[in-house]
């Protein structure tokens, strides 16, 4: 549920859900893995007077092919940064 947040209908505070991962992974990602938690909150503002934007909301999280190359150390020719253990794994909206 989202809050008002400083009072502004165009500014709100949402839940936002995470997956961190506890190590690099071995083989195939298992639950274990992994931490999800939706305990942090994310400020979102809606923008402004600018034609043909608007804000989107992720409802599902796809874990595409390269993302398995960065669940695992750096490998020699990776052209992705792998995932930072104990920190929120970071993607992009698409």
């Amino acid at each position: 549920m989202a809050e008002v947040f400083e009072g502004s209908p165009e500014v709100v505070v949402v839940r936002n859900k995470q997956v961190i991962f506890k190590d690099y992974v071995n083989g195939y990602p298992k639950e274990s893995d992994m931490v999800v938690t939706s305990d942090a909150t994310v400020r979102l503002e809606l923008p402004k007077n600018e034609d043909g934007q608007v804000l989107l909301k992720n409802l599902y999280l796809s874990c595409d092919p390269y993302m398995r190359g960065r669940m695992s150390k750096r490998l020699e020719g990776s052209y992705t940064p792998p995932f930072t253990p104990g920190l929120v794994c970071i993607d992009h909206l698409l």
